[in-house]
């Protein structure tokens, strides 16, 4: 299957890479933070075109399309067309193609890719995580000795103090912290061991589902930051991390953040 999937997904980041004038084929959904270009809908539709047909009787979860199918329920793909839609607005350069295939709720494949970088990311349930076809891990150094990854929730502002109050209290454990933009490309940098930490406090489905995968895969370990099993049919609030650093969360959580 992912013999499959992966050439659509390159497929798709040549058409991120096509890319020209973005900020004239970009409008917000509501808020200025909240932005869609016309790149997001062309990926999101080719994507809509093509995975569906290798399996037969699947749905297909994407960010942009008004109507979506129940991933919960039977094979789903769960599809964000462009993970970082204003670092490619902007041209920052750091935005991915995300794709998971899930059955009953669970995902069983994911492929992250980075057309800028020529990075993708890959795994299968019980069958490891990789990056470019080299197996990946998740970093076992202490946080005190590394760095974390932060999201500051954007859609949603009532979790700016809480990310704040999170982020002073990771910065104090750590040697330094980032914040880039683009969720499922933190999650494959948890992955592939170039960070400890990462958190961000609302995320939906498709920010998260595919590279969910990776870090399990890669040794990691991801929940809510409630400390629950993740979703794939809600927004909810992400931590994920490398066994020697999994319980500063329940630390800070019975420190009441």
């Amino acid at each position: 299957m992912l013999d499959q999937i992966i050439p659509i997904v390159r497929q798709a980041g040549e058409i991120v890479l096509s890319a020209r004038d973005i900020a004239a084929h970009t409008h917000d959904k509501g808020s200025p933070s909240d932005l869609v270009t016309e790149y997001d809908l062309a990926v999101e539709r080719f994507l809509k075109e093509k995975l569906p047909p290798l399996v037969p009787g699947s749905v297909f979860f994407g960010e942009e399309e008004a109507e979506r199918d129940d991933p919960s329920r039977g094979w789903a793909f769960i599809v964000d067309p462009i993970d970082g839609t204003t670092n490619f607005v902007r041209g920052l350069r750091q935005s991915a193609v995300s794709v998971a295939l899930a059955k009953d709720g669970a995902v069983e494949y994911g492929v992250v890719y980075d057309p800028y970088k020529n990075e993708l990311f890959s795994a299968r349930r019980g069958g490891g995580a990789f990056l470019n076809g080299q197996p990946i891990r998740v970093s076992e150094r202490p946080l005190a000795e590394g760095i974390f990854i932060m999201g500051t929730a954007i859609y949603n502002r009532e979790y700016l103090e809480p990310t704040l109050r999170m982020t002073a209290a990771l910065f104090r454990r750590s040697c330094d912290f980032r914040r880039l933009g683009a969720a499922a490309l933190d999650l494959c940098n948890i992955a592939c061991g170039r960070a400890e930490v990462f958190f961000e406090y609302s995320l939906c489905p498709w920010d998260y589902a595919a590279a969910s995968l990776l870090v399990t895969e890669a040794g990691g370990e991801i929940c809510t930051m409630e400390e629950k099993p993740l979703p794939v049919t809600e927004r909810c609030g992400i931590w994920a991390s490398g066994k020697t650093n999994r319980g500063i969360l329940t630390e800070l959580r019975r420190a009441g953040l």
